[in-house]
């Protein structure tokens, strides 16, 4: 019927070198079957292939930059060379926003690229729904020109607006990277055609719509700007009735170019649901189409009178990610590590010093007391700062300036102490650059884990500092008195501001114990809080050992409460030292064994994904970490080959470079433990799988990401602190057995579940005894519920 075809090979992102290669052999493949089909007709008139970069690399992502240049840059230019020797058409196919730098930088290196001059079958896909899409239309044309060779450009509306949303709020971004308004996205698609029609010379545009509105409006624009070398593009499937009206000489004799997926029944359905998604929403033309209820003038009108009318302001439902908690309580600001300018302003140094931080001045040290050295994890040689550790004399200053201190603070107004808060939440973010280096260099924390970091420290802060918050809280009139808040070195700021913005919000005073391997974290955050105006006798810093700072504490009969995060052993010891005390607090929160319950019906590419953040990042060193992958039968080779494969792509190394995937654990001490656990396994004849570690590993306490099979949770001794996954195979049958063989371990604090059956998800969630429960149903998008137990396991 005069239709051309562009061919999509479906499939998701690659995982491993190895899909990364079967992708590739496929692409290969295809374009051998398109061009031969093609038979000499050209890019234009011939069938053409669309790419998805991604699906070419198992690390599409920007932190991973370098290697992505130098690892598909001649991949896919061996394709590119053989597309052109059949003459077709090659289109680079959009994605993420987060990824189109990198896009446009693997794009540019083929523009200009000799052994491709000649050829105008070189493509790029833009995203009009993208507010960056009218200037990379421009950047593209300047390309073309530059490289005196002719683009071809496929504008589409855009296919992943729901996670673009979501990932901007989650992320805490200033703005949205796309429109949030449909008709904004319409009326962008009109500006950059109108800019593709206006350099003929340098771009052959290709309109991919389903919208009547906007086909017409490209019809009228193209004519106005006296072109004729365009043309359509429309889905397989979709868009026919729209199309029947414009392809052949008997109606508008434009060109229209079919979007055809090529794959297996396995990857056509993701592709599906995702289309069903995009379409089905209630903005879409083709919903609205079939509406009988709007209006044919609704559907065709122009995109710019229904700005001019409604104005341009973001959706009213959707507000910025800094407004996503509503006027009380502002959204803790992230950080785009995709963004060139961002990652150019990063990267400070700093050298510190802790010491106790009390009511009056620092006493001096005990004489032939001496600061003990900091170093980084990742490099035993790189000396982060100094600690001097609180003696018997300073926590005794410290708790008799704490207990004087109990009824003033107590009776400082709810408001005013919610203020102090909100100021430090203030100069948290203010410090960023600082906190962020410490928390790479003194707790080994890779880029992303340090920003989020303080990012929770922030949202403590600003969450406790509502007064809203305070004033649902029943307050007696006598003052809870001092509270002791004893914090771990895997969070060191993060739990240390949680512990502390809590207690200083009901009128506690605080006597802050940070871990022994992060004191100087500790310090610049309780000097923020100073500097906040927060009274130095209502929040003291006692760096030092457990047995001499920790012990005295919770001894201690002025501390009304203790606030501990760390493991069940010290939570024990910290309960035997308050028994006996009338009404003193114990908050307590330690790790557990924590599962992984993957059934048949799982999606091995998610369960992969979601193994890799769960068990590996952050080294493994998360009280909710994975602990125990269970895994059933029929499924287990399948999923373990993924996974091993992606394993070996992950980046082990110095956390201060943003390419590390994962950094050190927390010190020689942890990491000898570790690896005494991993030779024992070994010994004991467990089959163990380790990705590599780096030449320079030896430098730092590194331990590499570890897989080590076993035959029942019974054989593991406790809780395994760091990037160890012990992997656990179950029958179908045994699923009721498992479930309370994981309650059975005494305590838990997550659950992990990836079905797709209702059923088996409902049996698991009513039978786990565990403190929360992620369920990942494995649809498009890997929605992932909470579901809430209140701790029992805990």
């Amino acid at each position: 019927r005069g239709y051309r075809h562009s061919f999509d090979m479906l499939g998701e992102a690659a995982l491993t070198t190895v899909d990364a290669e079967h992708y590739c052999r496929s692409y290969e493949t295809a374009i051998h079957a398109i061009g031969a089909a093609a038979a000499g007709r050209g890019v234009l008139d011939g069938p053409g292939i669309s790419i998805k970069l991604s699906a070419l690399h198992p690390r599409y992502v920007r932190s991973q930059r370098g290697r992505v240049l130098a690892e598909l840059g001649p991949r896919l230019m061996a394709l590119m060379q053989l597309a052109k020797a059949y003459d077709i058409g090659v289109n680079i196919d959009a994605e993420e926003a987060d990824r189109l730098d990198l896009s446009l930088d693997v794009f540019e290196r083929l523009a200009g690229a000799p052994e491709l001059a000649g050829w105008d079958g070189l493509g790029f896909v833009v995203q009009a729904y993208q507010k960056r899409s009218p200037a990379v239309i421009d950047w593209l044309v300047e390309l073309a020109r530059q490289n005196r060779r002719r683009i071809m450009v496929r504008l589409v509306k855009g296919a992943y607006w729901d996670s673009e949303i979501k990932r901007a709020q989650v992320d805490g971004l200033a703005d949205y990277p796309v429109f949030t308004c449909k008709a904004h996205t319409d009326l962008a698609y009109l500006v950059c055609a109108s800019r593709l029609l206006a350099a003929p010379d340098a771009v052959y545009p290709q309109f991919a719509t389903h919208n009547a509105q906007t086909l017409a409006s490209v019809i009228h624009l193209a004519a106005a700007q006296g072109v004729a070398g365009y043309e359509f593009q429309c889905l397989h499937g979709m868009g026919e009735p729209l199309y029947a009206q414009v392809v052949g000489a008997e109606h508008l004799d434009k060109p229209c170019r079919i979007y055809a997926p090529v794959g297996s029944h396995r990857t056509l359905l993701p592709y599906l649901v995702r289309r069903l998604l995009e379409n089905g929403a209630n903005s879409s033309f083709v919903n609205r189409i079939v509406d009988t209820g709007v209006a044919v003038e609704s559907l065709v009108e122009d995109p710019a009178a229904s700005v001019r009318r409604d104005g341009a302001a973001r959706h009213p439902m959707i507000p910025l990610p800094p407004e996503l908690f509503g006027p009380q309580r502002r959204n803790s600001a992230g950080t785009d590590l995709a963004d060139e300018a961002t990652l150019a302003a990063l990267g400070e140094q700093l050298l510190g010093l802790a010491g106790p931080l009390l009511a009056g001045p620092a006493m001096a040290a005990p004489a032939g007391a001496e600061a003990r050295a900091i170093f980084n994890p990742a490099n035993g040689a790189d000396k982060v700062g100094s600690v001097i550790a609180a003696d018997s004399g300073q926590v005794e200053a410290a708790l008799a300036a704490a207990a004087a201190c109990a009824l003033p603070w107590f009776r400082t107004p709810p408001a005013e102490r919610a203020a102090l808060l909100q100021r430090a939440a203030d100069l948290l973010q203010e410090h960023r650059a600082e906190l962020v280096s410490l928390l790479i260099r003194e707790a080994g924390k890779t880029w992303p884990t340090a920003l989020a970091e303080v990012r929770e420290a922030v949202d403590f802060c600003r969450y406790y500092g509502q007064p809203e918050i305070l004033a649902k809280i029943e307050m007696g009139d006598e003052a809870p008195g001092p509270v002791a808040c004893i914090s771990p070195w895997n969070f060191p700021l993060a739990i240390f501001i949680g512990q502390i913005s809590a207690a200083l919000a009901v009128g506690s005073p605080v006597l802050a114990k940070p871990a022994r391997q992060t004191p100087l974290i500790a310090a610049l955050a309780v000097d923020l809080l100073h500097r906040a105006g927060v009274p130095r006798a209502a929040l003291q810093l006692l760096p030092g050992s457990g047995d001499t700072v920790g012990t005295a504490l919770s001894r201690d009969a002025r501390v009304r409460g203790v606030l501990f995060t760390g493991s069940a052993e010290v939570a024990g010891q910290i309960n035997r030292n308050i028994a006996g005390r009338e009404a003193v607090r114990l908050i307590a929160e330690t790790g557990g064994q924590n599962a992984m319950i993957v059934d048949s019906s799982a999606l091995p590419e998610q369960v992969v994904q979601d193994v890799l953040v769960s068990g590996f990042d952050s080294a493994g060193q998360r009280c909710s970490a994975l602990r125990v992958l269970c895994l059933q039968s029929e499924i287990a080779d399948a999923v373990l080959d993924l996974l091993k494969g992606a394993m070996r792509e992950l980046r082990i190394g110095d956390p201060a470079e943003l390419a590390t995937d994962l950094g050190p654990v927390i010190d020689g001490a942890a990491q000898a433990g570790l690896l005494a656990h991993i030779a024992g396994m070994a010994a004991g004849g467990r089959p163990v799988f380790q990705a590599p570690l780096p030449e320079d590993g030896a430098a730092g306490s590194y331990v590499a990401p570890t897989l080590i099979e076993i035959e029942a949770l019974a054989d593991l001794p406790g809780e395994v602190f760091g990037p160890v996954v012990h992997v656990l195979r179950y029958a179908a049958g045994q699923l009721d057995a498992l479930v309370d063989a994981i309650n059975a371990t005494g305590y838990g604090l997550t659950l992990g579940v990836h079905s797709r059956i209702d059923a088996t998800i409902a049996r698991i969630v009513q039978r786990a005894r565990v403190g929360n429960i992620y369920v990942n149903r494995n649809m498009v998008g890997a929605v992932v519920g909470v579901q809430p137990f209140g701790g029992e396991g805990l």
